[in-house]
């Protein structure tokens, strides 16, 4: 399947959501859909041809898990709570023109970085090269930053439905080794489906996909964005920092 059939796909399916999002006045719907997007995209790539290959079906398998898990997270995380405050403050920011900036800078937008960060699927699916130890490198990888994600995800949703836990910073589990495990365990998940990339030939290009991720994560809209608030909002948070690791997992500090 063509790179650039797969971006109209993502595109054509931004806009129908664009669409529900107007009818329910809420956008926040683009964030459930972010896990969903790559499982399209991951069995749109598949190629019939290579189904020799292990990895034709594997990476395809293992984007529709990781993919549901996460739309099931955000879509139990943010029920009842109306629409989040990043697309509130957009609102009034453009008003009447919300609308229509939305499509572009929020939907049209989320589908180009998947459609970028996608790479790596439509790689490691066009060639029926055999199994290598990359393959496994990438199995271990994903399986490891899958892990991360989802526990440190169920970790935090307990931590945050115990009302005792109000204000206070969650120290406790993997949030001990890591300031952010859920976003840890993302970044490397994609590293892993790169590694399925690389081991086909001319596989390398398509790493700029978990490139991307880790910058969205690291410097964007993950890590940078959240503890702009937290270091706000929770007094603290300013000695967790300086005791704990802020992305990869490491010791704390004394």
């Amino acid at each position: 399947m063509d790179l650039f059939v797969g971006l109209g796909v993502v595109l054509g399916l931004g806009f129908l959501l664009w669409l529900l999002s107007l009818a329910r006045r809420d956008a926040s719907i683009v964030d459930i859909a972010w896990g969903p997007g790559f499982v399209v995209l991951a069995w749109l790539y598949r190629e019939p041809g290579s189904a020799a290959a292990a990895r034709s079906w594997i990476v395809p398998a293992l984007v529709t898990i990781w993919g549901l898990r996460l739309a099931l997270h955000i879509f139990r995380r943010n029920h009842g709570r109306g629409e989040d405050p990043r697309y509130r403050a957009m609102r009034r920011r453009w008003g009447r023109r919300f609308p229509l900036v939305s499509l572009g800078t929020v939907f049209w937008l989320q589908g180009v970085v998947m459609w970028v960060v996608a790479m790596p699927l439509r790689q490691a699916q066009s060639s029926s090269a055999g199994w290598s130890w990359l393959d496994g490198l990438g199995l271990a990888l994903f399986a490891t930053g899958f892990a991360f994600e989802a526990v440190g995800d169920r970790q935090l949703a307990r931590f945050r439905a115990d009302p005792r836990n109000a204000g206070r910073v969650l120290d406790r589990g993997l949030w001990r080794y890591t300031r952010h495990p859920n976003y840890f365990g993302d970044a490397l998940l994609w590293w892993g489906l790169g590694c399925f990339a690389l081991a086909t030939p001319g596989g390398a290009w398509t790493l700029v996909g978990p490139a991307l991720m880790t910058l969205l994560i690291v410097r964007v809209s993950g890590v940078a964005l959240l503890e702009r608030g937290l270091r706000e909002s929770r007094p603290e948070y300013a000695a967790y920092v300086r005791r704990t690791s802020a992305f990869i997992p490491w010791r704390p500090r004394r």
